[in-house]
């Protein structure tokens, strides 16, 4: 008997589109590269939504050479002079009082796009106070469209191999900065046309004008290097608070609930952060199942910042502690990347695999705000019954962690099959004895749970930092808790 079908609008998405082909882009690398060649390819449009933005940013790989600009702001007003019936929008989010986007080497830019007729930015601060536009949309002639967890902002270029100081990776101000994984994703077809849709409702949102969608064509150029799975039936999925008479959206939250839900033998999954209540008890009652999933969480060593740090961080050693209870057969595992020398790779991805069964994309992280209050959009699909692509999703899984790990994905798979556990294979990689002749490499290490201050674990434990909602914000803190109330789930179908 087949399981039921876990993709469901309106539950845990707003709508599922058929996607003529879908792709995983990993690392910036990947992403600004194919970003680059579609923008060139566009014939009527570009919409670019994101959290962040720096125009100074080489839109490429860092040495990238054809007849365009490398950074991202002239690379656009050149699109605009060379084809006159192309119509460039940009909407990025507006944090007020937080704002990085009006940072000073973005204003000349702006002012000349402002002055460029075919060329738009608006700053969408259409959210609740404390809220953000988190959503991480490329659209291109309502034909092609990417989703995923990168801004075109400073920090974001790296390869798969994460090399230690590597020259490339540098700010525009010539600054070096550290290794940075993450994810994106395209597809070609209705949905994109769909994820058009939604950028063209936030943009109205945002104070613009309605639109019309553009002609869909296919004259694209290969993306080098992206993942590719085929045709597939893409659900897109989205979060959005309760604001100025629009219901709130949760089918963010409620996917992953139900991905984790449905799980037989393994969940992976990459995010920047491990603090939303939700999903945490979520996996702690499939932990608690004598036949539950294996789960495997790959973060960052640390948040990139001093206020992640003091909420998310504190809230993840928080929750890590208390599902110990709840995993009597050690079945919870969190592991940090590292280089070949030991540094940390910075986690900023978001993405989730269940078994050989279905997988998403996004923007949202295990954390709070992504379930309820900032504005967020992930893309999911499912095997369905088709081997093809059922093997291709365990083959993702297994690159992922091959990438990790620092080895050959056919090595690490085999590892997988024989040991019939991925703890146990990830295990056994990483404590390998390697002898004086063997080059260091890449590697995972696992999470250690810090001392934290009286102050951290009372800001976290009453999510100050990482509310629910706009109504959490002014919630009284006796109503607050990281470890209140129990969550209610489906029961989930054998099949």
């Amino acid at each position: 008997m087949s399981p039921q079908p876990l993709l469901n609008p309106p539950e845990n998405c707003w709508r599922i589109e058929r996607a003529d082909e879908f792709a995983l882009l990993i690392d910036a690398d990947c992403y600004f590269a194919a970003a680059r060649a579609a923008m060139k390819a566009a014939k009527r449009s570009i919409f670019l939504v994101g959290w962040d933005f720096d125009a100074r940013v080489t839109l490429g790989h860092p040495d990238v050479s054809d007849e365009g600009p490398r950074a991202v702001g002239d690379f656009l007003l050149w699109l605009a002079r060379r084809n006159s019936d192309l119509e460039i929008r940009l909407l990025l989010w507006n944090p007020a009082f937080l704002a990085n986007w009006a940072k000073f080497s973005n204003v000349p830019y702006l002012l000349r796009w402002k002055l460029h007729p075919r060329i738009t930015v608006r700053l969408d601060g259409n959210h609740p106070v404390g809220s953000s536009h988190h959503q991480k949309i490329l659209v291109v002639d309502d034909s092609l469209a990417f989703c995923g967890g990168i801004d075109v902002t400073s920090d974001r270029w790296d390869t798969r191999e994460h090399l230690d100081n590597d020259p490339r990776r540098k700010r525009p101000n010539g600054a070096l900065y550290g290794p940075w994984h993450d994810a994106s994703s395209y597809c070609i077809g209705p949905a994109a046309r769909a994820l058009g849709d939604l950028c063209r409702e936030r943009w109205k949102l945002a104070g613009g004008e309605e639109l019309e969608p553009a002609e869909w064509h296919q004259a694209f150029p290969r993306v080098d290097g992206a993942i590719a799975f085929g045709a597939v039936d893409l659900a897109i999925s989205r979060t959005s608070p309760e604001y100025d008479g629009r219901q709130r959206v949760t089918e963010v939250e409620r996917l992953y609930v139900d991905m984790i839900m449905s799980a037989r033998a393994v969940i992976y999954a990459e995010s920047q952060y491990f603090a939303s209540r939700i999903v945490a008890q979520a996996m702690a009652r499939r932990l608690a199942e004598p036949d539950g999933p294996e789960i495997v969480l790959i973060n960052p060593v640390e948040a990139d910042n001093w206020l992640g740090s003091l909420a998310m961080d504190t809230a993840r050693a928080r929750l890590r502690e208390s599902m110990r209870r709840h995993d009597a057969r050690n079945r919870f595992r969190i592991y940090h990347p590292v280089t070949a020398q030991g540094a940390p790779v910075y986690v900023h991805s978001k993405l989730m695999i269940v078994d050989d069964r279905a997988m998403r994309v996004g923007s949202s992280n295990f954390n709070n705000r992504s379930m309820r209050f900032d504005n967020e959009c992930d893309v999911a699909f499912e095997a369905s019954g088709s081997d093809a692509l059922a093997q291709r999703l365990l083959d993702l899984r297994n690159d992922m962690l091959a990438e990790h790990l620092g080895m050959g994905v056919e090595e690490f798979s085999a590892i997988v099959e024989r040991s019939g556990s991925l703890i146990g294979a990830i295990e056994e990689v990483r404590t390998r004895p390697r002898s004086g002749a063997q080059p260091a490499s890449r590697t995972l290490i696992p999470y250690v749970t810090p001392e934290i201050s009286d102050l951290a674990e009372w800001l976290a434990d009453n999510e100050i930092l990482d509310p629910e909602g706009p109504d959490a914000v002014f919630e009284p803190i006796e109503k607050r808790g990281l470890f209140r109330g129990k969550l209610r789930v489906p029961s989930r179908s054998r099949g």
